[in-house]
C-alpha cells in the first residue's frame, strides 16, 4: 500500500515537469510563412488592404483570439502576397487549435476575397512553418 502511494505520489509530482518540458523546449519564436492568391483574373486597385492572421481557434462558441497578425497596402501589387508572422510559442497551448486566415478589402474597407477553408497551424517545435499557397475566393 505504502508503495502505491509513494508511486503515485512520485508521478503526480513528475507530471508538471513533463509538462513544462514539452512547452518550454522552444523558447524561440516561430515564424509561420506562406503565399495568399486567388484564382480570379482580376486585378487589385491600388489601395487594396492585404490582412492575414493567426488566430486561436479553439473555441466553437466563441470569436476567435487573434494571435499574430500582418496588414499591409497593395500599393499596384497583384498576388502573390508572400506573409511572414512571428509567433512566441511560450503562451500557446498544445490543446488549443490555431489557424491562418486572410483577407483582402478595398479602401473603403468593403470585403474583396477572404480563404473559406480552415488553414490549421500545428506548433509541433520547428522555428519555421511554412503554411504554402493559401486560395482566397470572391466574394459577392
Amino acid at each position: 500500500m505504502v508503495r502505491t502511494v509513494r508511486a503515485l505520489a512520485l508521478s503526480l509530482a513528475a507530471l508538471p515537469l513533463a509538462a513544462c518540458a514539452t512547452l518550454g523546449s522552444s523558447e524561440q519564436p516561430v515564424s509561420v510563412t506562406g503565399q495568399i492568391t486567388y484564382r480570379e483574373r482580376v486585378a487589385l486597385p491600388p489601395t487594396a488592404q492585404i490582412e492575414i492572421q493567426l488566430s486561436d481557434v479553439s473555441l466553437m462558441d466563441a470569436p476567435s483570439r487573434t494571435i499574430a497578425q500582418q496588414s499591409f497596402t497593395a500599393d499596384g501589387r497583384q498576388v502573390p502576397f508572400a506573409f511572414s508572422l512571428t509567433v512566441d510559442q511560450r503562451p500557446l497551448d498544445p490543446r488549443h487549435s490555431y489557424a491562418v486566415s486572410a483577407r483582402i478589402s478595398d479602401a473603403s474597407g468593403r470585403l474583396m476575397f477572404i480563404t473559406d477553408t480552415r488553414n490549421s497551424v500545428v506548433f509541433d517545435g520547428r522555428s519555421r512553418i511554412d503554411m504554402g499557397m493559401l486560395n482566397l475566393v470572391k466574394t459577392r
